[in-house]
């Protein structure tokens, strides 16, 4: 089973060496794919620099700006498609989201999901480090998610998923309009609607140690008033 992890980056310097090291040595030979967005700080270059190492496991598709994560997660699932990946997991690069966890995503794959989901708040609130403000925003964002969609999913904005190419090939990329945080509750609402296997499993979400947050007051209106437009949205499996 080819399995490949999809990370975006804009400015992340100080974590991409450690994530590449991290990902490359986890059981189950994970490949990587970094699609950076044209990082003034040399983030493209610090991946670049391991390629020779690890071969036809790392690989680099860079874009010439912020292009927005949604578009990066739908660059990073077609090219992954494309090299015949069976399953294809984002992520974050700040360490937010723990490396070792996606060896519980696959085995959630294993079990029979079309689509895990490593959440925040399927058990509680497990969150380490987060400002009350941004911890209570995310938590009654995706419970107002919840209650408009009626999507049986606890953490509708998580950004540490993993699919089955089933899954995506069944999803309509070309159809998937929002490019922020949106971007996660679109994709799971769309797999959802299309009868799609979702499971939760838990995690701890850390906040990042080193660098800048990448989220905006934009990032959470789109998350926020796009959902509305959800419920109205007619939903089709890719021809």
């Amino acid at each position: 089973m080819q399995k490949l992890v999809i990370i975006p980056t804009y400015n992340e310097r100080e974590n991409i060496a450690a994530m590449v090291e991290k990902v490359m040595s986890l059981e189950g030979d994970f490949d990587l794919l970094v699609i950076d967005d044209g990082s003034p700080d040399g983030t493209a270059e610090v991946v670049r620099s391991y390629i020779p190492r690890y071969g036809e496991r790392l690989h680099l598709l860079e874009r010439s700006g912020k292009l927005g994560l949604g578009t990066a997660y739908l660059m990073g699932f077609r090219w992954g498609l494309e090299q015949g990946y069976d399953l294809l997991a984002e992520m974050d690069c700040d360490f937010s989201h723990n490396p070792d966890d996606l060896t519980r995503l696959v085995a959630a794959i294993e079990e029979g999901a079309d689509v895990a989901i490593g959440s925040r708040y399927v058990r509680g609130v497990n969150v380490v480090n987060w400002p009350m403000g941004r911890l209570l925003t995310s938590y009654f964002g995706s419970k107002y998610v919840r209650t408009i969609t009626r999507m049986p999913i606890h953490d509708t904005t998580a950004g540490f998923v993993c699919y089955t190419r089933k899954a995506l090939e069944r999803i309509d990329l070309d159809a998937i309009g929002m490019k922020g945080y949106g971007f996660q509750i679109e994709m799971k609402y769309t797999a959802w609607r299309l009868g799609l296997k979702l499971r939760e499993v838990s995690i701890i979400f850390t906040e990042r140690r080193e660098g800048a947050s990448k989220m905006s007051g934009g990032i959470v209106r789109e998350a926020l008033f796009g959902v509305i437009g959800l419920c109205f949205k007619r939903i089709k499996p890719k021809a």
